[in-house]
């Protein structure tokens, strides 16, 4: 919503603190925010690690979750 797309990991603007300041940016997570707050949600828990690996991917596939790409892992 803001256009910022950079990560920081380290003391300066980048950082929540920072971008804070930036009334743009406040505005933005305060609407963000709200959105999660009223979001219903609902989860499985399976302790097994594979188990949960597994359930992991099933879901991303079946649910054709857009946020659950691997690259990351």
């Amino acid at each position: 919503m803001t256009g910022r797309t950079a990560v920081a990991y380290r003391a300066g603007d980048g950082i929540r603190a920072g971008l804070m300041l930036d009334p743009i940016f406040a505005a933005a997570f305060a609407v963000a925010k709200e959105r999660i707050r009223r979001m219903e949600y609902r989860y499985v828990e399976e302790a097994d690690q594979n188990r949960q690996s597994l359930l992991e991917i099933y879901c991303a596939v079946v649910l054709a979750t857009p946020y659950n790409d691997f690259g990351s892992h």
